[in-house]
């Protein structure tokens, strides 16, 4: 018998967590598939908070399919905790995880000092931190890469394989093959599948055979704008911001979005419409991942890097000229004496921590500032309130007022869109099982219904279902 239980990223985009369970031989074996961080606010920070208990201790190990916070962000808390098993994911995924644990595990202890700060002088009880860097050093060391198509043998006569997912550097479909009542029985989870208007990345994969299938359904209620579209919004911002003497701010995810953002902006530069001389990418880990990409152009999509390479006649250096890389927070506080005519592309993605807060205090109550969002932003998030049109938002214990446009460019989503998701799915050979994750209810909802009038029915688990495979 084999099993398979839902312990996150149902009923929310964030915190993904799957268990499965089988036997094979008389012994029972435990995977986590995922260990993400929920992000959110009050709710996501308690369910960060929960102890795994005894799990910890009781797992063989882990699978991840890409580097995302929301999918690998609790892994030093699971080490923390007594787990000593592998963690397998992708070669880039690997590298990606030592720079963004990293960084999570800074950012965390920063964000502590800060808020401990308020909790001292207000007789309150101080936080700790998720985990330390001690933690992510012993998460990194039991890091097991592999290839895209390699068969890994898992204990008890599972496999693994990793297929490209499309969305960010390293990102996969997982396939696992796990014994059943007497046979094998194929596992497939769509991580997280990229949107083929993309730059960069090649489009997803499309596995053909599953007995049960996991699949994201974060934009599962809209199609995204056609990317021109995007591109000509986004280019009539910018001089928009330019005309009314302001900055922009783009608070952008550094993995996957930042390169996008940068990519396009390159672009804009090149065809002679972009008229600030001035783009700061004010994040030391998107810069960090930036040089990661730099790297390995060999994963990347080479008619995307061609047309850059064509514009800058072949020097990397005149990608973008205006480009200021700000590693160290004396450069990132110096931004925000600039009043007009920069671009600012920060952290956090869902504007819950990093830089983005500290030039949303300088720049939000300016009529004349342009926000720019370019991802996917969830319930209870400070990104989520200024989509959703606050007036007034607090930010670093401050009250301000929201007076600088915002503009939600979705079209920039690096998430399938409703019409990629059906496909995707669609392609499947024989008629697998098919289960819902990471979307909210609405979203959801309405994917189940299209899906339905394509003759494919799926399930919207909640917390805790456990299904049999």
């Amino acid at each position: 018998m084999a099993s398979l239980t839902f312990l996150g990223a149902v009923g929310e985009v964030t915190g993904s967590r799957y268990l499965l369970e089988y036997h094979d031989g008389g012994r029972g074996h435990r995977w986590l598939l995922e260990c993400g961080l929920h992000q959110g606010g009050p709710d996501a920070d308690r369910a960060n908070a929960e102890s795994f208990g005894t799990l910890a201790t009781r797992l063989d190990g882990v699978v991840l399919s890409h580097g995302h916070l929301d999918h690998a962000g609790l892994l030093p808390k699971l080490v923390r905790e007594g787990f000593t098993g592998p963690i397998h994911c992708t070669r880039d995924t690997a590298e990606l995880l030592d720079i963004m644990l990293r960084d999570a595990a800074f950012v965390m202890a920063k964000d502590i000092e800060w808020d401990n700060k308020w909790r001292r002088k207000a007789g309150k009880p101080l936080l700790e931190p998720l985990y330390e860097l001690d933690d992510v050093e012993r998460t990194l060391a039991r890091c097991v890469p592999h290839g895209y198509g390699q068969v890994v043998s898992l204990g008890g006569d599972a496999s693994l394989v990793f297929r490209d997912a499309g969305h960010i550097l390293g990102s996969a479909i997982v396939e696992l093959g796990v014994p059943a009542g007497g046979r094998q029985r194929r596992l497939v989870f769509s991580g997280d599948l990229g949107n083929p208007d993309s730059v960069l990345m090649h489009p997803a994969e499309k596995p053909r055979d599953a007995d049960v299938v996991l699949m994201e359904s974060t934009y599962g209620d809209r199609d995204h704008r056609p990317l021109e579209e995007t591109l000509e919004e986004f280019a009539e911002v910018l001089e928009q911001a330019h005309a009314a003497g302001g900055n922009v701010l783009i608070p952008a995810f550094a993995v996957g979005r930042t390169q996008e953002v940068l990519y396009h902006l390159s672009v804009l530069y090149h065809q002679g419409r972009l008229k600030q001389q001035r783009i700061f990418l004010d994040s030391p880990m998107a810069i960090r991942v930036t040089e990661l990409y730099a790297r390995k152009k060999a994963a990347l999509n080479r008619d995307d890097l061609k047309v850059l390479n064509v514009a800058a006649q072949g020097d990397p250096s005149q990608y973008l000229p205006g480009l200021r890389l700000t590693r160290t927070v004396e450069e990132s506080m110096a931004i925000n004496r600039i009043h007009g005519g920069a671009i600012i592309i920060a952290g956090a993605g869902m504007c819950t921590g990093g830089r983005i807060l500290h030039h949303f205090r300088y720049n939000l109550a300016k009529p004349g500032t342009r926000v720019v969002i370019v991802g996917f932003q969830a319930a209870g998030t400070l990104g989520r309130a200024l989509v959703d049109g606050a007036e007034r938002v607090k930010v670093l214990g401050e009250a301000l007022m929201v007076k600088a446009r915002i503009h939600t460019l979705g079209g920039f989503s690096a998430h399938a869109g409703q019409r990629e998701l059906i496909g995707w799915i669609g392609a499947f050979r024989n008629t697998p099982r098919v289960y819902l994750v990471h979307g909210e209810p609405g979203a959801q909802q309405r994917l189940q219904a299209a899906l339905a009038e394509s003759g494919i029915l799926a399930e919207v688990p909640a917390y805790g279902d456990c299904i049999t495979l």
